[in-house]
């Protein structure tokens, strides 16, 4: 749906502080306001924000849920947001108040499947444990017994959310020997599923229950809030490792919690977490688990990339064009 273009130039507001060379960008675009010091906006500054903007340049840590946006005003158009997930948008507001809404799909993709990866390898093979015990000053020399872990090779990946990242994940691990397997709103193409040589599971249950880890790659909307419930938490065997660089919301973290120190889980890889950047004080203290500040799209390559792409959205919006990114919903 094209839009009519822009007569002026407009305020663009922007909640956090993006990497120089794109501020600078904004700036020479746009009547762009920026937020230089960094601090999250209050939910009172992001209400006066909407209340001033054409285009309003969140992040995903940013709520613009009802209540923000039933406060907007007239000039708002654009909600242009700094990051792939929406699940901080209200769409469906939005839509009703005719303000279109843009994301940076897929160039977090080769980041955030790094990063993945390195949680799939850290947590079997104890890396943190490792490093805190050489840290402590109490490691006393290579021994036979010492410090075993788990070789990946040969065991059996279970990736929910076979989108683009849940792909480069796949990808990323047929590398190193393991065993593809995935459950997915929808079975990818045939030609995918034969160069992964993936297993699809339509049941979660059963492929949970099969799986020597599991890593969490489907976005958080009202299907996948607590996906991993705690009844499919314990379809996991004892030896089984879970990872999660998606959205905290899709396990329940309590019932994680507690299976890990129960030792109903062998251990967690985990980047994002259900209350962010509130941590739950179980797994701070747990040795089998592996906890990251949400950085598996923190790349600079990344970030550069992100900012272009608002650019991109915004320049073609105020131009009267549909944007490349303009989301219409979000599915698992």
């Amino acid at each position: 749906m094209a839009t009519k273009k822009m007569k002026r130039r407009p305020l663009v507001i922007v909640t956090r502080k993006l990497p120089d060379v794109i501020e600078t960008r904004l700036m020479e675009l746009f009547e762009t306001r920026l937020n230089l010091d960094d601090t999250a906006m209050s939910q009172a500054d992001i209400v006066k924000a909407v209340q001033e903007a054409d285009v309003l340049v969140p992040t995903v840590t940013d709520r613009i849920d009802a209540g923000v946006l039933s406060q907007a005003g007239e000039n708002l158009k654009l909600i242009a947001s700094f990051g792939t997930g929406v699940d901080h948008i209200d769409l469906a507001t939005a839509r009703s108040r005719g303000i279109s809404v843009t994301n940076t799909p897929g160039v977090l993709t080769e980041d955030t499947a790094d990063m993945t990866m390195a949680l799939i390898l850290a947590v079997p093979r104890r890396v943190a444990e490792g490093t805190r015990l050489v840290r402590s000053g109490e490691w006393t020399g290579w021994s036979p017994t010492s410090m075993l872990g788990h070789r990946i090779g040969g065991k059996r990946l279970g990736i929910l959310g076979m989108g683009r990242i849940g792909t480069a994940v796949a990808q990323r691990a047929r590398g190193f020997g393991v065993s593809i397997h995935y459950h997915n709103r929808r079975r990818v193409h045939p030609e995918l599923e034969a160069e992964l040589e993936a297993t699809y599971w339509e049941s979660i249950d059963q492929m949970l229950a099969h799986m020597d880890i599991v890593s969490v790659n489907c976005p958080h909307t009202p299907a996948t809030f607590h996906l991993l419930s705690a009844r499919r938490l314990k379809l996991l065997r004892p030896q089984a490792y879970l990872v999660n660089t998606s959205r905290g919301e899709v396990i329940d973290e309590n019932a994680l919690a507690r299976a890990l120190e129960a030792g109903a889980i062998a251990g967690a890889g985990l980047d994002v977490y259900e209350h962010e950047p509130a941590i739950n004080p179980k797994l701070l203290k747990l040795d089998n688990v592996v906890l990251l500040p949400h950085m598996g799209s923190a790349t600079i390559e990344g970030r550069i990339d992100m900012g272009e792409k608002v650019i991109i959205n915004i320049k073609t919006f105020v131009d009267g064009h549909t944007p490349p990114d303009r989301v219409l919903e979000t599915m698992f």
